[in-house]
């Protein structure tokens, strides 16, 4: 016996799917049709603008109000740029600079370009209070570590968005800034208390919900205090009694991607984390990035007969699906969005750039970019000087497989300049480093979250808060090597 149809629409009226390639296939299509809210895009899903918007005009087809949702932080996690690197820089620069304005305007120049096509749902921005400098899946992603500067740049960083017609969603409540580890392979556990969230974590959440931002975004995270076991995703304490009673938000509760470890071995799997999100109060499921459609299908019988055997009721369902329909209604009644300023990226990111010790005339030094892996949400995205020098020669290397000896012996009487991301946490990196600046001419450019680590010998160390493109180009600039 199939499902029945009512509550099978029911239930993907709360999904946000996925699909392959840059075409979104009939599948994809006939399930918003059928009810689907609608889809995120990835990397995969961008070529080029013009494809990118037809793309979004045949999901359109299928469902005039369909959700068409992204990951564009600017910064380190890019989509539409993810074959180049971002023209903006990211949070932790924005934070760096601390002129709200200026977030402000980046932020309304990236919503314009979602906005021109057809993407109506910014998973972004990061509000999270990076206070861990070993967190490997926030870092520059976050505005900083102080609570009133991230809280004042993150309600910045929604009214740009919005101010676009692209409504903002803000992640990761309530809080994944203190995580040493990555919600993508495990459960991170932050044991604190609720009094030390209410100070440390949540004031960027409170901002934003003044600024009226349109939807939040559910944490993988334990939280013993408020989530026992599980993950905030599936704690009505945190999503009913803090989110909405306490903090008064209105809006959609998204869920961070629940194919994620955090989620799924939470659950048993991404139908059963389906059911329990929705049972704690989530509005709109992001499945995650690789869906096909039996996934779909099977999280929506999860669902439904969740429905029939009272793991939900359908008035919670109903009410999930119907914030899921006002915020596609809140979309569909934007305007025309106004097309940021040429170069606006670049600028911030120069502004950002900040040089300690002694920056001496750099004439044809050897650049060293030292290998470091990339998370899951920032992908394989270009990083580094590389596009941006003019007349110097770069290496790429492995810092726990090159000895010092071989770089100077490589270098002969030119400079070193190494460039790398996360440095005090890169393995042989800080090693590698202080060795060779001990007998050698060394600038460092961190372009990671810098932390509290400092090279011994270095002339100088250079912070661009971020490796994206926008980045690249200005610590190439501030350096003298660009082209």
């Amino acid at each position: 016996m199939g499902l029945d149809p009512g509550l099978r629409r029911l239930a993907l009226g709360t999904l946000l799917a996925a699909y392959p390639g840059p075409i979104p296939p009939d599948w994809a299509v006939d399930l918003l049709t059928e009810g689907l809210a609608g889809h995120t895009l990835f990397g995969t899903n961008i070529h080029d603008p013009a494809q990118v918007a037809a793309g979004t005009a045949a999901l359109r087809a299928g469902r005039p109000d369909v959700l068409i949702a992204i990951d564009e932080e600017g910064g380190d996690v890019t989509r539409l740029a993810h074959a180049t690197g971002s023209p903006y820089p990211g949070n932790a620069a924005l934070g760096a600079v601390d002129e709200p304005a200026l977030t402000r305007q980046v932020y309304a120049a990236i919503g314009a370009e979602l906005a021109a096509l057809g993407i109506t749902v910014d998973l972004a921005p990061t509000v999270d209070v990076n206070t861990a400098d070993d967190n490997p899946v926030i870092g520059t992603r976050s505005f900083g570590a102080d609570p009133a500067r991230v809280a004042a740049h993150s309600a910045a960083a929604v009214t740009g968005l919005q101010s676009a017609g692209v409504a903002a969603c803000a992640k990761h409540f309530p809080g994944h800034g203190a995580t040493v580890a990555d919600s993508h392979h495990e459960l991170p556990t932050v044991d604190v208390s609720p009094a030390l969230l209410r100070e440390r974590d949540l004031p960027p959440f409170a901002a934003v919900v003044d600024a009226g931002v349109r939807a939040v975004m559910t944490a993988h995270i334990r939280v013993p205090a408020l989530t026992g076991d599980g993950p905030a995703t599936f704690s009505r304490a945190v999503l009913v009694d803090l989110l909405r009673r306490e903090y008064r938000f209105t809006g959609a509760v998204i869920t961070d991607a629940l194919e994620m470890k955090g989620a799924a071995l939470a659950a048993g799997g991404v139908g059963p984390a389906a059911v329990r999100a929705l049972a704690a109060g989530a509005d709109l499921l992001c499945i995650g990035a690789k869906v096909d459609a039996d996934l779909v299908e099977q999280v929506a019988a999860e669902i439904v007969e969740a429905l029939a055997d009272g793991r939900l009721d359908r008035g919670r369902v109903e009410e999930a699906a119907g914030r899921a329909a006002e915020l596609a209604a809140w979309t569909g009644a934007a305007g025309t969005p106004t097309p940021g300023e040429d170069g606006l990226g670049y600028a911030a990111a120069l502004r950002a750039v900040r040089v300690e010790g002694h920056l001496a005339e750099l004439t044809r030094p050897l650049v060293v970019q030292l290998h470091a892996e990339s998370t899951i949400a920032e992908g394989r995205v270009p990083w580094g000087l590389g596009p941006h020098l003019a007349g110097a020669e770069e290496i790429r290397v492995v810092a726990g497989e090159t000895s010092p000896d071989a770089l100077r012996r490589l270098a002969g009487s030119r400079p070193i300049v190494l460039v790398g991301r996360h440095l005090h946490r890169l393995p042989g990196g800080p090693g590698l480093i202080d060795a060779l600046a001990a007998a050698h001419p060394v600038t460092v450019v961190e372009m990671g979250w810098p932390g509290r680590w400092r090279p011994t010998g270095a002339q100088a160390f250079v912070t661009t808060y971020g490796a994206s493109h926008a980045n690249g180009r200005a610590a190439a600039q501030v350096l003298g090597l660009a082209g």
